[in-house]
């Protein structure tokens, strides 16, 4: 195992989720149920399977298209998901 890149998307993962929708809903879900393990589990399930395709829908991808332009595609599309988010779309 590579530890340097386990740990540096650890912190990155760590920091970019924290406060996120995903956060939000977790909250919102054990307020609303009042069980906080329950929730964990599924939400915590949901992350895992959310991760391996795109784990590995990355390295499919990776064959074929250079890590520049999926690094631009991916900005692009959180600039369209943001301005789809500040009028209101999602």
């Amino acid at each position: 195992m590579d530890w340097k890149v386990f740990v540096g998307t650890f912190g990155l993962l760590l920091l970019a989720e924290l406060g996120d929708k995903t956060q939000l809903a977790v909250i919102s879900m054990t307020c609303k149920t009042g069980k906080p393990w329950t929730v964990f589990l599924g939400a915590a399930l949901a992350l895992v399977v959310v991760t391996l395709i795109g784990a590995f829908a990355g390295q499919l991808i990776s064959q074929f298209v250079p890590a520049a332009v999926l690094n631009k595609v991916a900005a692009a599309l959180f600039v369209v998901m943001g301005v789809a988010m500040w009028f209101g779309v999602f």
